[in-house]
């Protein structure tokens, strides 16, 4: 197990990466639950985004690889089931007024439910990655994943939970979504 959390942005290792992207969503929870006005505004938008990236890039790379491992398909299954189930829930929350009564109530659920995704990632798919690949493929799945990430669609796109169905819908929906972003982005300044 890992003793200290890695970095995002310089550590080598697709499962430190993704952890430590798991990290920062749950800080970003945290940040959206106890903030309020553009606060609360700004932190949920990075969240929505980190989630819409974070998931594109491990249906695309992570998961295909961890198909390859011994009762993969079962264990990648049951996590696209949880991911399509986050995304639509997310989707809702994205186009919801922060105050509706709703919103905190889903948020809370869509908390609970990613950071049980995420836990049984961790468990049940990265603890098996490190064992089943070289810290070179490890490596080499960080950077397919942060090439991923970096053209991946920034709002969650319910139904595209395939490596197939991302390549097929992401980069139009990445560019419809950045278009949504600097609209958005505008309206504030």
């Amino acid at each position: 197990m890992q003793t200290t959390p890695a970095n995002a942005e310089t550590t080598e290792d697709v499962v430190d990466l993704l952890r430590a992207q798991h990290g920062r969503i749950r800080d970003l929870f945290d940040e959206v639950m106890h903030s309020e006005g553009s606060a609360q505004e700004e932190a949920f938008h990075q969240l929505v985004r980190l989630l819409a990236i974070h998931e594109t890039a491990e249906e695309m790379i992570v998961h295909p690889a961890a198909r390859s491992m011994p009762g993969g398909d079962g264990i990648v299954d049951d996590r696209l089931a949880e991911e399509r189930e986050a995304k639509e829930l997310l989707a809702e929350l994205d186009g919801m007024a922060f105050d509706d009564p709703r919103f905190m109530k889903s948020l809370d659920k869509l908390r609970m439910d990613v950071l049980t995704h995420a836990r049984a990632e961790e468990r049940y798919e990265f603890d098996r990655l490190k064992v089943q690949f070289s810290p070179a493929q490890l490596k080499g799945f960080a950077a397919a994943v942060r090439a991923a990430e970096a053209t991946a669609p920034t709002r969650p796109h319910p139904g595209t939970e395939s490596a197939k169905k991302n390549m097929l819908v992401g980069p139009l929906a990445a560019m419809t979504d950045h278009v949504r972003d600097l609209i958005r982005d505008a309206g504030k300044g």
